[in-house]
């Protein structure tokens, strides 16, 4: 069983990524979605430059020109990714504008050339991810008949959010909460094409969904929680991986010393496109909120990581030093 974190926009940049393989040793990373045009015309450094220590990683694109595409994978594939991923799967409007993402569902026939085209380019793995069906479109039929079509030129990995996308009606935001999950359809996909490479995503919250499709699928992708809750991920690589939990002050002292070593090079990062990534980190524990109120208001400082944990632990002595403790 394979566990990775999701492709997210504006989440999953260069500075998330680092510090969740500080969390999870061993599961595979996905950047945020980067357009063919942006690395085509735009800053290929920007978008593409990452920490060797992030590996394995994923470079996930976006675009629907085979040509396009290829050139891009290529550039992926030059810079050191280990995976390029098809989103086949995004609803927001912006994406339907440049004909990709979950739109390209509909047009089977043009992802396989997609997919053929980029396979051309490189030798790494070229994977998709999708959703089970697109609007009024009969689940089944549709995510059967878009896997076949794409699997026949020989894609074999399919990461597969297990809701619909409205593509009218819904922001991308209620694409991904209001549509029904159907985790069944997923399970079924993996029987039925058993040489496949079936990946799960969408609504991976908590141990017993994932003990529930523990052997039914390939792989299991994290969204949303690996992002809003971080410990979930040690969770994971504990159980799964063997990997020992992390002292919480080896992290502070890792993206600490992260932090000062990015200012250093980079000339237009601020402290806090690092730290807003680590707010999450003390989900649920006592000063929790301590710590997330800490990174929004501290003066942004290469220490601030250090300040914040300060914070976080006198919060923590304060209240086991109280009469009532």
């Amino acid at each position: 069983m394979e566990f990775s974190v999701a492709p997210m926009m504006d989440w999953t940049d260069r500075h998330c990524r680092y510090f969740h393989r500080i969390l999870a040793p061993n599961m595979l990373l996905y950047t945020e979605m980067v357009t063919t045009g942006a690395l085509i015309f735009g800053d290929k450094s920007r978008h593409l430059d990452f920490n060797k220590k992030e590996h394995p990683l994923a470079l996930q694109l976006g675009g629907s020109s085979p040509e396009d595409l290829a050139k891009s994978a290529k550039f992926g594939e030059d810079w050191g990714y280990n995976e390029i991923n098809l989103n086949c799967g995004c609803p927001s409007n912006r994406v339907q504008k440049g004909s990709f993402g979950a739109c390209l569902m509909a047009e089977p026939d043009l992802v396989a050339a997609c997919i053929k085209s980029m396979q051309d380019a490189v030798k790494i793995p070229v994977t998709v991810k999708c959703r089970i069906a697109i609007d009024d479109f009969e689940e089944e039929p549709f995510l059967y008949d878009f896997i076949k079509k794409i699997s026949d030129i020989g894609c074999t990995t399919f990461i597969v959010h297990a809701r619909k996308a409205w593509l009218k009606g819904l922001s991308p935001k209620e694409n991904r909460d209001i549509p029904p999950l159907n985790y069944d359809l997923v399970f079924k996909l993996k029987e039925d094409f058993p040489n496949l490479s079936i990946h799960l995503n969408g609504g991976v919250t908590s141990r017993g969904i994932i003990n529930s499709a523990y052997g039914k699928v390939d792989g299991i992708m994290i969204g949303r929680e690996a992002y809003q809750n971080p410990w979930f991920l040690t969770e994971i690589e504990n159980e799964f991986y063997g990997t020992p939990f992390p002292h919480e002050e080896v992290i502070i002292e890792n993206m600490s010393k992260y932090l000062k070593n990015m200012l250093k090079t980079q000339t237009n990062l601020r402290p806090r496109n690092v730290t807003r990534h680590m707010t999450g980190l003390f989900k649920g524990a006592y000063g929790g909120k301590t710590w997330r109120q800490a990174l929004s208001t501290l003066p942004e400082s290469p220490d601030m990581i250090e300040k914040a944990y300060e914070a976080y632990l006198s919060k923590n002595s304060a209240a086991h030093n109280s009469p009532s403790a």
